[in-house]
């Protein structure tokens, strides 16, 4: 007498992926490392107040001919003129990354980024800002040394 064959349960990559990817390629993207690499391939400092949205490529343009798409990013209102002047680094860098000059130029959507909680620095204020009104002695109102030392790790980015 056979056994049937046993079924083992799919791995969650194999489910997640297609559906990842079908949105990702909706969004411009053809694959996710844009996403997920981006602080890789722009670096932390443009990373932590940047992040892509999409890829817009020209209409008609067919895979072989393809023209240079434009890359829209989410930027925090404060540093979008700083990413902006970056511009052509982001491009180049983008570009460097496919290996092929995928991206022309940016178009920036002035938003709060949506994984604002794990940026790198804010974890780290408190202690930092302690540290620093440590040793602003001079100043000796506690409640005004506490302010200045949040404000100084927080320009610091520490």
């Amino acid at each position: 007498m056979n056994k049937p064959p046993r079924v083992f349960a799919k791995p969650l990559r194999d489910l997640v992926g297609k559906v990842v990817g079908e949105a990702f390629t909706r969004q411009g993207f053809a694959s996710a490392e844009l996403v997920t690499r981006w602080a890789e391939i722009v670096g932390a400092e443009i990373a932590v107040h940047s992040e892509p949205i999409k890829i817009q490529w020209p209409r008609g343009a067919d895979a072989q001919t393809r023209s240079p798409g434009i890359l829209v990013l989410r930027v925090e209102g404060p540093t979008a003129v700083e990413i902006q002047h970056l511009g052509s680094v982001i491009c180049d860098r983008v570009n460097r990354f496919f290996g092929w000059r995928a991206v022309e130029r940016l178009a920036f959507r002035q938003s709060p980024l949506r994984r604002g909680a794990s940026r790198p620095g804010r974890q780290n204020n408190a202690a930092a800002a302690s540290q620093l009104a440590a040793t602003m002695t001079e100043i000796a109102d506690e409640d005004l040394r506490q302010a200045l030392a949040r404000l100084l790790a927080a320009v610091k980015g520490d």
